[in-house]
């Protein structure tokens, strides 16, 4: 059964916040070196393994803890579960790096890579957040 959590929700858009922040700037720092659209595949990556140890510690660990397992988990484990995390947030990057593509096409203003990015993650929002909750950091697993 899909379930939503409010407060899980909003600590989960927090941690995007702060993963959007490092998107940018990895975004903006790769651009000269990688162009646009190469610099956008390494912030994406650099972004979401900072939300997987955001989110991880801070928005699922009552979940993750309420299953059995403590909180210092092996480093095995904890690989698997960077992978799932990082495989899902592929499913909602396509959306998101999609949102960007168009914008960075259709937006000739010089802060279209800024708004493809904003408006990209705002896309694979709901997306990630429940495949996060229910496929990555799901309890009694």
């Amino acid at each position: 059964m899909i379930r939503f959590k409010t407060t899980q929700f909003l600590r989960f858009c927090v941690m995007g916040v702060f993963g959007t922040l490092v998107d940018l700037l990895i975004l903006y720092a790769g651009a000269p070196f990688f162009g646009w659209y190469g610099a956008r595949v390494l912030s994406f990556f650099v972004a979401a393994t900072s939300t997987w140890g955001l989110n991880r510690r801070y928005t699922f660990a009552s979940d993750v803890n309420s299953a059995g397992r403590p909180d210092e988990r092996s480093a095995s484990a904890g690989w698997r579960e960077y992978l799932r995390y990082l495989l899902s947030m592929l499913l909602g990057g396509s959306v998101n790096y999609t949102v960007y593509a168009i914008v960075l096409s259709w937006v000739p203003l010089p802060g279209a890579p800024l708004l493809g990015v904003a408006l990209g993650s705002g896309a694979g929002l709901f997306f990630n957040y429940l495949i996060a909750r229910h496929f990555v950091f799901r309890a009694g697993e």
